[in-house]
């Protein structure tokens, strides 16, 4: 019995298995590149947002405008105030303003509100529960 053509066989599908597997590797690797940049753009992105609430309490109000900082929220949080019947959390106006109850996002609805009690828009009753000044 001549066992060559099935060992032929065998070594053809032998090089085509390793040539799959190159080139899963290369694929591999060109994605655990991508995946590398991609988080490295968002850890760049949570550390801009980081320092932009930060110094959002460092910038001065326009003189002659309403008031408030320019940022769509505003006037929509104050429109939530307007309507609610006692005291505010951030998740709460979070909620209201259709945002996601995500840590950063609340976060962000909490610099805002801070921002406001600043500018004596605001007031916080106690720690965390902020209602329309009187």
């Amino acid at each position: 019995m001549n066992i060559q053509p099935l060992l032929d066989a065998l070594g053809i599908q032998e090089d085509a298995a390793r040539a799959l597997a190159d080139d899963l590797r290369t694929q591999t690797a060109a994605l655990q590149a991508r995946l590398r940049e991609a988080e490295t753009h968002l850890e760049h992105l949570a550390i801009t947002r980081k320092t932009v609430t930060a110094l959002a309490d460092r910038i001065p109000v326009q003189a002659g405008s309403t008031g408030l900082p320019e940022h769509t929220d505003y006037p929509r949080i104050l429109a939530v105030f307007n309507e609610a019947a006692g005291p505010l959390r951030a998740r709460d106006v979070c909620e209201a303003l259709y945002h996601e109850s995500l840590p950063k996002n609340i976060e962000g609805t909490r610099a805002k509100l801070k921002r406001l009690v600043k500018l004596d828009v605001l007031t916080e009753a106690d720690t965390g529960n902020f209602t329309r000044k009187q």
